[in-house]
């Protein structure tokens, strides 16, 4: 690849982009990844950088505080694969603006992507998984104006193998597999106990209802018990005027009262005897 054409794709799309130098990769460390990646062919390297007025005049790193401007400082280091290097413009020597971080992983020169690339990277990748998810799905799904839109797997056996599994599955988990018979017995028993024990609130509209209720019948109760002494009465009225029944008369308490049968014709004559 051309250094024309990687300049045009740097500019484009930097991540796209990875540098690396065979003659100094197997050996960077701390002190020289600087170097390495300061290098004339690195299309990450800025040229009109403070780094480069250092390196011509031939100063150390420790002099970059005490200068403005553009500068590539080494910023995170992880023996002996990773080094992370930021780009920034430093205002004063303790006030400086990143601007962008690259990383070294096994000699390999990467960009580092910011925030919103992450974001749109995975929002891009969700969006095409799941348009490919769909097309997928429309290819299997049929039309029939009786019965709708329905599944048709046939012309894909592993998937037409899954749906009869799962529909076989449904059909086995509607069974009624919440215990055995002694079981729910039991539970019904216990449940039983624990409502006559505790038995719910009655509501106090439904209290008054069932007060009246009660004052009700026994208002009737007494109503009954008094036609009954009524009809008692009448009986032993008629019975005592010559006529019997053969019904013994009933209290109003329905307590059944033995009488005894009077019999009312006059005793026999007595014949004088004959000498």
């Amino acid at each position: 690849m051309s250094t024309l054409m990687v300049k045009t794709i740097s500019q484009e799309n930097p991540l796209w982009v990875s540098w690396h130098d065979t003659q100094m990769m197997a050996s960077l460390n701390p002190q020289n990844v600087m170097d390495y990646f300061c290098r004339k062919s690195n299309p990450f390297y800025d040229r009109m950088c403070n780094n480069e007025n250092i390196r011509m005049q031939r100063l150390g790193l420790e002099n970059l505080n005490n200068m403005v401007g553009l500068e590539y400082i080494l910023l995170h280091v992880h023996e002996p694969i990773l080094y992370v290097i930021r780009k920034q413009h430093r205002h004063s020597p303790t006030d400086a603006i990143p601007i962008s971080d690259y990383y070294i992983i096994g000699g390999m020169v990467y960009k580092a992507p910011d925030l919103a690339n992450v974001i749109n990277s995975r929002i891009l990748s969700t969006v095409t998984n799941l348009q490919l998810a769909f097309e997928e799905a429309s290819n299997y799904s049929r039309y029939h104006p009786n019965k709708g839109y329905t599944w048709d797997f046939t012309s894909n056996k592993a998937l037409s193998d899954k749906s009869k599994a799962a529909a076989k599955k449904d059909a086995t988990s509607n069974k009624d597999e919440s215990g055995t018979v002694f079981q729910m017995q039991r539970v019904d028993m216990l449940l039983a106990e624990l409502l006559r024990k505790f038995p719910p609130p009655v509501p106090p509209n439904l209290h008054q209802q069932q007060l009246q209720q009660s004052g009700s019948q026994s208002n009737a109760n007494v109503q009954d018990h008094n036609a009954a002494a009524s009809d008692s009465n009448a009986n032993t009225a008629s019975s005592s005027n010559g006529t019997t029944s053969e019904a013994s008369p009933v209290t109003a308490l329905g307590v059944e009262i033995k009488q005894e049968m009077i019999d009312m014709k006059p005793p026999p004559e007595k014949r004088a005897k004959q000498n």
